[in-house]
């Protein structure tokens, strides 16, 4: 083709694949300037408006508005720099649109009801770092300056949730759960026990004497359980000599109600959820169910069976 050849709007809309409207439009707005007009007044032009109209076109399809392309027409900003802006733009797009899949693929295997699916919408629309600052909140409210757990907090941070923005139908309905049981108060006071209870070195020599005798097949609530009971009162004495005789035991048994409620376990398996975690028993709060049996009984404490 001829650099000098022009080309009438028809020509120019075949060539390009663009409609005569559209061509027409570009030329009124002036990113598309009219190499000249027939004898008969009609629009003509050039190779560089061909050129143009096909960035135009490009442009546009990523998404970009009329106002940049004229901008980058005129050189007044390098294409590189308008394509990673836009880059981003669709990578946002992409994560809600991947979040937005996976509501409603939750919701329609859930069969939910309308005030669920406003819920789980409610909280999914949250971005990452909304999200983030969520759980942040959570564990400052739980662990934080009035409480004065840095250890625990700095443990919680360490294990947090984390919502993916591809999440599947499980890790939506985890968050949803995990998001109503944060928010319970007498929750809170019982993971706030049981965490502060994991930096006690003491309770790993508890652990191996349950352990013990359980492996032993000792009745909690037999006659054998006694001197068992006793050496484990006294190891988690010696660990603690700043408490008197009966404080001991106090605090072992607000350590072991803490662990035993369900919802501190259900809190960690909800968080291995949402974060996509294979669950590992080991890591489980500790099943101690039986020294608290044992210490309920020597105290005359309803014993459950």
């Amino acid at each position: 083709m001829n650099d000098a050849t022009l080309h009438p709007i028809g020509e120019v809309a075949r060539l390009t694949g663009l409609s005569v409207k559209t061509i027409r439009f570009y030329s009124d707005a002036g990113v598309v300037p009219l190499a000249g007009r027939s004898p008969a007044g009609y629009r003509l032009y050039d190779h560089d408006a061909l050129l143009r109209l096909d960035l135009i076109r490009t442009l546009r399809e990523l998404g970009m508005s009329l106002a940049t392309i004229r901008r980058v027409l005129d050189r007044k900003v390098p294409v590189a720099d308008v394509a990673a802006v836009h880059a981003e733009a669709v990578d946002l797009q992409i994560r809600t649109l991947r979040m937005r899949r996976s509501v409603l693929r939750a919701l329609s295997a859930q069969g939910s009801g309308p005030e669920e699916a406003k819920l789980v919408h409610k909280l999914t629309r949250l971005t990452a770092v909304e999200r983030r600052r969520l759980i942040d909140d959570f564990i400052d409210a739980t662990f934080g300056a009035e409480h004065a757990r840095p250890e625990s907090a700095a443990m919680m941070r360490v294990a947090a949730p984390d919502l993916p923005d591809d999440p599947t139908p499980e890790q939506i309905h985890a968050w949803v759960e995990l998001n109503e049981l944060i928010g319970d108060e007498d929750f809170r006071d019982r993971l706030r026990q049981t965490a502060a209870q994991q930096t006690d070195e003491a309770l790993a020599g508890v652990r191996e004497r349950v352990l013990a005798a359980e492996q032993a097949g000792i009745d909690p609530l037999g006659p054998d359980a006694a001197p068992r009971v006793e050496g484990i009162v006294q190891l988690y004495a010696r660990a603690h000599p700043d408490l008197a005789d009966a404080e001991v035991t106090d605090r072992l048994m607000q350590y072991l109600e803490a662990a035993e409620d369900p919802r501190v376990e259900r809190y960690w398996r909800l968080v291995w959820a949402v974060n996509g975690w294979q669950v590992l028993p080991g890591l489980l709060p500790d099943d101690l169910s039986w020294l608290l049996r044992a210490l309920r009984k020597e105290r005359g404490q309803g014993v459950s069976p």
